[in-house]
């Protein structure tokens, strides 16, 4: 099911997006071979095959250090760049908000959220494989700290939250488009 989403409010420019998709596959690239390997698999997995060796428990041991990692990457931005980088992520988590979406991560509404923020976390190829086909992603794949990540870095280091102007939420349930009526 493809969900197309017309929410008022500032869009992130394509440059926005690719500087986060960057960044988050420059942020994998410093832990080498191994985690490389583990998103691979995940995006390349058949959904319905078995999943005695699924590789997604083993990719949760490397979310803190890619998390840490991409922070050590943003630690030069501007307040607004990191608003920037929130903006797209705001928007990620919201266009995959779908019911679809959550029959196959399941978990309370902050647990699809975080579900939703483990997507963002692996990177465009798993995100996008997710998109097509909601059966790629994964049950109870949680990353928290990717949802608010650019947020909590721009109150860190400017002791203000980040305003995106975007008129969305990135809480569950927050688009109408993905929900069933």
């Amino acid at each position: 099911m493809t969900v197309t989403t017309d929410a008022p409010g500032t869009l992130p420019t394509p440059a926005d997006e690719a500087r986060l998709w960057a960044l988050i596959e420059a942020a994998w690239a410093e832990l080498g071979t191994e985690p490389l390997a583990l998103r691979q698999a995940l995006v390349e997995r058949d959904p319905a095959g078995d999943h005695g060796d699924d590789p997604s428990y083993a990719i949760d041991a490397w979310l803190d250090a890619f998390l840490a990692n991409l922070g050590q990457l943003t630690v030069e931005l501007t307040g607004q760049e990191l608003t920037d980088l929130d903006r797209v992520v705001e928007r990620k988590l919201y266009d995959i908000d779908r019911e679809d979406i959550h029959e196959v991560t399941d978990g309370s509404d902050d647990g699809f959220l975080y579900a939703r923020g483990f997507i963002v976390a692996l990177g465009r190829s798993y995100y996008e494989a997710v998109r097509a086909d909601p059966a790629m992603a994964l049950l109870d794949a949680e990353c928290e700290g990717m949802c608010y990540f650019f947020a909590h870095l721009h109150n860190d280091r400017f002791g203000s939250w980040p305003e995106t102007g975007s008129g969305i939420s990135r809480e569950s349930s927050s688009n109408p488009a993905g929900c069933s009526a």
